[in-house]
């Protein structure tokens, strides 16, 4: 896969971790015991790093050689590796009571695949998190009349977003999939015209 260049310059954790920490820590839940998560997509680790602070033990991959070779140097203690949604992850690593992939999916050419990976990481009766920018029709209309449409739907962005989600079709990829049990929530800006959105999954066990 050709390689995403800009983590170099990703000191720090990106605006959107803010943002999206309280609701993965919702989800992860203080009380669990086995606090072992796989983040598919890390990036530079900074998320990553964040989480191992508070106590959990991340594992995880991103598709990036520049991220991956940063967060390496950067914050070796991480066990963070080059790998993709389209490898045998679960040969390699094994499941996890916790799977998160933030801001991932939307980048995601074939993302079925994806999704079968997610689920194949996932113990019976774990969990997932994926975020991804929200998209519903409020939203949309308002993009269309304020003229932000390029700009937010910009075809100019090298390795940008190839994929638009909203709740409803992200439903049906995940339950195609075999999670259950989702539960969907917005975040940034009022919920009708929210940043992005986070929706929360089991694996049957």
């Amino acid at each position: 896969m050709p390689d995403i260049a800009g983590y170099e310059h990703l000191t720090e954790p990106d605006p959107a971790h803010a943002m999206l920490l309280p609701v993965v820590l919702g989800a992860l839940g203080r009380g669990a015991v086995d606090r072992r998560v796989f983040e598919l997509g890390c990036g530079n680790g900074a998320f990553a790093e964040g989480l191992e602070r508070l106590g959990w033990v991340v594992t995880g991959v991103d598709p990036s050689t520049s991220g991956i070779a940063y967060a390496n140097a950067c914050r070796p203690k991480l066990d963070l590796h080059e790998g993709s949604a389209y490898d045998d992850l679960a040969g390699r690593f094994g499941r996890f009571p916790y799977v998160i992939s933030l801001e991932v999916v939307e980048h995601v050419y074939a993302p079925r695949e994806y999704v079968r990976t997610l689920f194949d990481l996932t113990a019976p009766g774990g969990t997932i998190v994926v975020s991804t920018p929200y998209h519903g029709y409020t939203k949309n209309l308002a993009l269309a009349i304020t003229g932000a449409l390029d700009r937010h739907f910009t075809a100019l962005w090298d390795h940008g977003h190839i994929k638009f989600w909203s709740i409803a079709t992200l439903t049906e990829l995940l339950t195609a999939a075999g999670f259950v049990n989702l539960h969907f929530r917005r975040v940034g800006r009022i919920p009708l015209l929210a940043k992005s959105m986070v929706v929360t999954a089991t694996r049957p066990g």
